[in-house]
């Protein structure tokens, strides 16, 4: 098992990070919106926001290209935003919208975009793995160098599909990279309290799988990790396993007032801000506080406008209900 880390900053490439720093500024004013939306009426049900995990979102997605592929979890905005995804389709698709990236169906918990290789979000805990591993194995057979990449959460390491999915990569081979976005919470109980053993990366060493620990709030450290595993993966060397160490500092869902955690690990955290880290670095690589600050700005500016085009945005049409629905036929027929 290996610790990732920042490299040395004379590599430091300012205008990389300055571009990831933009796209976390878009993944946090996104989830912010969208939370000024559900407290509007304007989503349905809670959301589950990234705010505070941005740098996993930016630092794994910014090595990866269009066409490859991607499964996201229940907390997917970020990850899809990251890999390309429209954030007005997206929000359309969150406010249940004409031109929402699955026509206003799937909503928060199951966005996707095929057109950017993001095959989906998903609400069930660890579905997404074995998926993945399918999805890679498909690649596999057809002689692909497109890559799968598979973002889950510390919980998903308790639960059967985990095993299964990362011990069918590892017999096969496949070009898949299984990153789990550890943020200390499985819902609302902490994770090592309901994990026996040595945590993620152990359990996916014991299936002979590569595994690199990493803390996740570490921009610099995050996209040097996910370059050398992308790149190992890439050429044919089997799957690969990332954790990222964070933290989101919000409660599990939009509504979750996340009393169960200590006020102070919370502010502790706040410290350890993934956006104010990877300022800090940008600001001693010689970018000036008025170029950060124009570059939050014009984040906000444009999410908030998406946020106000997509409540504009028309309902979809009713006949829509009867489309995308599988119709096999009446079963009788098939069975007698």
């Amino acid at each position: 098992m290996t610790e990732g880390s920042s490299p040395r900053r004379d590599n430091f490439n300012r205008e990389r990070f300055l571009d990831l720093l933009g796209l976390m500024h878009r993944i946090r004013a996104f989830e912010e919106e969208a939370i000024a939306g559900q407290k509007e009426g304007l989503v349905l049900g809670a959301i589950h926001p990234s705010i505070g995990q941005e740098a996993v979102a930016a630092g794994v997605c910014g090595n990866l290209e269009t066409a490859d592929l991607m499964l996201s979890t229940h907390r997917g905005h970020g990850h899809t935003l990251a890999k390309g995804a429209d954030p007005l389709a997206m929000m359309r698709e969150l406010f249940g919208r004409q031109g929402g990236t699955c026509g206003g169906k799937g909503g928060s918990m199951h966005i996707a975009d095929f057109g950017v290789g993001m095959l989906g979000a998903n609400g069930v805990v660890g579905a997404n793995i074995p998926i993945a591993t399918g999805a890679a194995h498909a690649l596999k057979l057809q002689g692909s160098r497109q890559i799968v990449t598979c973002i889950f959460g510390d919980g998903a390491v308790n639960r059967g599909p985990f095993m299964e999915g990362l011990n069918w990569a590892r017999v096969f081979n496949l070009p898949v990279l299984f990153v789990c976005e550890d943020n200390n919470f499985s819902a609302t109980t902490r994770t090592r309290e309901m994990t026996g053993g040595a945590g993620a990366a152990a359990r996916a060493e014991s299936l002979g799988i590569e595994a690199t620990e990493v803390d996740g709030n570490d921009l610099v450290a995050v996209d040097a990790a996910a370059r050398v595993a992308i790149e190992a993966v890439r050429a044919g060397q089997g799957p690969r396993f990332l954790t990222c160490h964070t933290y989101r500092m919000t409660g599990h869902t939009s509504v979750d007032p996340a009393s169960y955690r200590p006020a102070q690990e919370v502010e502790e955290w706040r410290g350890n801000d993934p956006i104010a880290r990877i300022e800090v670095a940008l600001r001693v690589a010689g970018v000036d506080d008025v170029h950060l600050a124009k570059l939050h700005r014009d984040e906000a500016d444009a999410m908030a406008q998406i946020a106000r085009s997509a409540r504009d945005t028309d309902w979809p049409e009713a006949a829509g209900a009867f489309t995308d629905v599988q119709d096999v036929g009446d079963p009788r027929e098939r069975a007698f």
